[in-house]
Order: structure tokens, then sequence, then C-alpha cells
């Protein structure tokens, strides 16, 4: 049982005003998906301006997913929806907030790419604050100057979360995007994060034939503290769900942390042999708030290939 319960000592924190651990990524060119990508069973639907949007279509793009954000009922049943924006310091990402400030139409966070200090997200959030609007800011973090400044960064006011982007860390810093290369900055992102209290979520896994590789990666992100993974198709949305899930042993232990902590008469107790104290109890109900969650959602995989 030690091991469940070490295991139970990493779990990472409930998503707290995050939606849950499964994000779904759509390009903003493709209006025709945003529909079917929140029926996903995804918990997250951030439809996106920035890289998989040419500069052609940039105008466009924006018109249909702002028009999608603004007639979609705030505070209903459904993913939370969410738009990544152009870089917060370029022409086209000043047309994104711009945009957004005129037509009201503000989703319920805002993803701004390439942040690599804390004055990257301010355009934003002035904005944000200027129109009473209930959106939650995330950065992307995506470069090694960006892993280099995150105690400006998580520390920004307004800050809701971090997302790491593997694609383009690793082509700043010239290595591969492999799990052994990848350790390091994605642990340094979510030690960071956690040390400001906020949540980091996960880089999306590319390879979509691979769902065992997928797996594998979205349970490392488990073991290093990240609360959610991004998916670029939704037959990766169950994958992701199931690693993030408790498994039956790990949620078993849990269940005993908690037991014996409500048993104790002090705050130091046993469960199983193992010496049990406030971090473990804490973390323990992490884990079956983890799995009450996993029980509200059952994502699927109805969309065409892309």
């Amino acid at each position: 049982m030690q091991v469940s319960l070490d295991r139970a000592r990493s779990a990472p924190p409930a998503p707290t005003g995050l939606g849950g651990p499964t994000w779904l990524v759509t390009p903003g060119t493709a209006p025709e998906r945003f529909t079917t990508a929140v029926g996903s069973g995804a918990e997250v639907v951030l439809l996106d301006l920035e890289d998989s949007v040419p500069a052609a279509a940039k105008s466009d793009a924006r018109a249909a997913v702002l028009a999608f954000a603004g007639g979609r009922a705030k505070g209903g049943a459904g993913p939370l929806l969410g738009v990544r924006i152009n870089s917060a310091d370029g022409t086209e990402g000043r047309r994104d907030i711009a945009a957004m400030a005129e037509q009201g139409a503000w989703p319920d966070l805002v993803v701004v790419p390439k942040v690599e200090s804390g004055t990257d997200i301010a355009a934003i959030a002035r904005a944000v604050r200027a129109a009473a609007a209930a959106t939650h800011i995330w950065a992307l973090v995506e470069s090694p100057r960006a892993i280099v400044g995150l105690p400006g960064i998580v520390r920004a006011p307004d800050l809701a979360g971090v997302l790491f982007g593997a694609a383009d860390y690793a082509a700043a810093a010239g290595c591969r995007i492999t799990s052994r290369v990848l350790w390091y900055p994605r642990a340094q992102l979510v030690t960071a994060a956690a040390a400001a209290g906020i949540p980091a979520v996960d880089s999306p896994y590319f390879s979509l034939d691979d769902p065992a590789g997928l797996h594998r990666e979205s349970l490392e992100a488990v073991e290093l503290g990240f609360v959610g993974k991004v998916a670029v198709h939704p037959r990766q949305l169950p994958v992701i769900a199931q690693a993030f899930a408790p498994g039956p042993h790990e949620l078993q232990a849990a269940r005993a942390v908690l037991a014996a902590a409500a048993g104790a008469s002090g705050s130091i107790t046993t469960a199983d042999g193992a010496m049990v104290g406030p971090p473990l109890v804490e973390a323990a109900r992490a884990v079956v708030r983890r799995a009450e969650r996993s029980t509200d959602s059952t994502p699927t995989s109805d969309w065409n290939a892309s």
C-alpha cells in the first residue's frame, strides 16, 4: 500500500476554476468544428487564432471565433470556452484584444502565447478589467527565455494559469520533442505555478496515431503535477481523461488515508502501516476530488480526421 500512498501524495491539486484536465484546441479557420468541439466531452475548448491560422485568414478567423464566443451563453452547461489570441505585442494580437472589447465577445478564458515576462499579459489584463469581464487569463510558456523568467510570469497580476508549449520550446532550444528532454522545463513550469498558487496544463501530444505514447506522456504530466493536458483531436480526449483519473488502487489508498484521519485524535496517524500527516490528507482529498470529476465527463471522439 505504500506505493499507492506515495502516488496519492504526489497527485496534483484539484483544478480550481479550470474546468477539468481535458483541453481541446480547434483551429479558428474551421468554424464548422466549433459546435462539435463543444460537444466532444472536453472540459475546456480552446479556439485558436494564432499558429493554426495563416496570416491571410486572421481577419476571417477572428470574426468566426468571436461570433461563436459572443453567441454562447456564459455559465451554462458544457465546457469552458477559451480563445488563444495572437501575441499580445503584435498587430494581430492587438486586433484580437480590440475586437473582443468592441464586440463584448469575452470567452471564459484567453490564452496569451509567447509570454516571456509578466508585462506580456498587461494589455489583455487591462482590457478585461475595463470590461469587467469574467474572463481568466492564461499564459502560454513556450521558450527557454520564458522558463528563465518564470518567477515574474507566474506572479503577474490577473494571471489565472499557465500552459506549456512543447513545439515552440523545442524549436527555440534546438532540442527534440521527447519526454527525456522536456521533463526539465515542464518540471520548472509546474514548480513555479505551484509556488504562485496557479494551475499548469501540459502541451499537446502531436502524434495522433500513437495512443500508447499519449497515455504514457499524460501519466508523466500527472506525476509532474500538471492539472490537465491539451488534445489536438477529440480521439485523444478519452486517453487523457483516463490518465488523469485516479486508478482504483490510488483511490482506495486515498480513502484509507481520509478514513484514518477522520478517526484520529491528533494531526498525525497511520493508514495501512504508513505515517499520515496533514500533507497526505490534503493530497488524498485531491485524489477523491479527481475521481469525482472524472465521473462527470465522458469524452467522445466524433470528429473527422484533420
